[in-house]
């Protein structure tokens, strides 16, 4: 057959032999792998704060609550979400620190 005909590499089946799960006893020496790490910044996953940048006033059921702007360590810039400051992981200190810095002074009302 020219190699033009061939669209892609062909196995004869009796050539193929099944295959039998070795035991353990057979290879000692052979470590069982541990479960892999988790994947971090996959969405529900606990991010880490970097900063609160902002602040806003919204209106939710007739009622005004205060969002925040988070920044979240090794996240880019559009990973940022508006949060109530309960949902804030260690919210305390992080909105202590931004009251301070005196930034929610030019927050969006």
């Amino acid at each position: 057959m020219r190699a033009s005909f061939l669209k892609h590499p062909a196995l004869p089946v009796s050539l193929v032999k099944p295959y039998f799960q070795t035991g353990e006893d057979k290879f000692p020496s052979r470590k069982k792998t541990s479960t892999p790490p988790d994947i971090v910044g996959i969405e529900g996953t606990p991010r880490s704060v970097k900063n609160i940048i902002n602040s806003r006033k919204i209106r939710v059921n007739g009622k005004d609550q205060r969002q925040y702007l988070v920044g979240f360590k090794n996240h880019t810039a559009d990973k940022d979400k508006w949060l109530a400051e309960d949902a804030i992981p260690d919210g305390n200190l992080h909105l202590r620190r931004f009251r301070a810095s005196g930034r929610n002074e030019q927050s969006h009302q």
